[in-house]
């Protein structure tokens, strides 16, 4: 699942193209994604205009203005879903396309939304798994059951060391669990947090409430450094990601423990190998020597 990293990777690649665009008409080939769009899906997109396309954590929120009234169209990727902007009489750019190593076209069954602006721009959302959903939300973005429990943004300033040590005091689980939930700290996923206990030595294995104020100073720097990292890379094309022009991340080549398992730990003084554990159905990667 695409976390923060390719979230805002394609963001910032549709962001330029379809700001103050207004949608002239909607079609949705079915009822569905993971769940059914919300009644008047398609009605209420209809001539409204994308004042703002943003971010909350893992979703896409775009800000849109129709009549003089403001409400959000939030989407989700899940695993395979990925936007397509096709302008008039140019190439096909397409966000958030999910390979290996080479960009495979999109079959037409599986595109499932598609808006047309005034211009005869049009997007497109397909989702050959259909675990991506999308919804509308009324007033403020947080009315909504997908964002209002988030916890802050890692790269905001609601996240730092006395917010984490009050989060972590009194938690018996591990602290990687608690890295990875929403209302902790929302946006981080497996990938990151597995590269940010690396580079600040905390053991994905040890309980959050023995970590310590010490070893999180380091974790707080850690987290803005691979995510602010990744981002500047293009996110990670690890089997579903690539960014809005189809091009794939290479932050992956730039992996420190994620799916290193069996090779050396790349700390120059260290003669260990990364190791592999699963932790609430997820893998961990860690160097057992670098990392307590």
């Amino acid at each position: 699942m695409p976390e923060l990293p390719e979230v805002e990777t394609v963001r910032r690649g549709l962001s330029p193209h379809i700001e103050g665009r207004k949608i002239t008409s909607v079609h949705l080939a079915r009822p569905d994604l993971r769940f059914p769009f919300p009644d008047g899906f398609a009605e209420r997109l209809t001539g409204a205009t994308i004042t703002h396309f943003g971010r909350r954590a893992k979703y896409l929120l775009a800000e849109m203005e129709k009549s003089g009234e403001t409400f959000y169209w939030l989407s989700h990727l899940g695993m395979t879903g990925r936007y397509m902007l096709e302008a008039p009489n140019q190439d096909k750019l397409e966000p958030g396309l999910y390979a290996h190593e080479v960009a495979q076209p999109v079959a037409l069954k599986h595109v499932h939304v598609r808006l047309e602006f005034a211009d005869g721009t049009h997007l497109s959302y397909a989702d050959p798994r259909r675990f991506g959903f999308m919804d509308l939300v009324e007033g403020a973005p947080d009315n909504t059951p997908f964002l209002k429990d988030l916890g802050p943004e890692p790269l905001s300033n609601g996240f730092h060391l006395e917010m984490l040590l009050a989060a972590c005091k009194t938690r018996k689980s591990p602290i990687k669990n608690v890295l990875l939930d929403q209302r902790v700290v929302s946006g981080l996923g497996n990938i990151y947090v597995c590269e940010a206990l690396f580079m600040a030595g905390v053991s994905p294995r040890r309980l959050a409430a023995n970590v310590g104020a010490k070893r999180l100073a380091r974790l707080v720097p850690a987290i803005r450094d691979v995510l602010a990292r990744a981002i500047e890379a293009g996110g990670s094309s690890l089997r579903d990601f690539a960014d809005s022009d189809g091009k794939l991340g290479y932050f992956q080549h730039n992996f420190l423990v994620y799916d290193q398992e069996g090779k050396p730990c790349s700390t120059k003084t260290c003669h260990a190998s990364i190791q592999r554990i699963v932790q609430s159905g997820r893998s961990s990667f860690y160097c057992p020597n670098c990392q307590r």
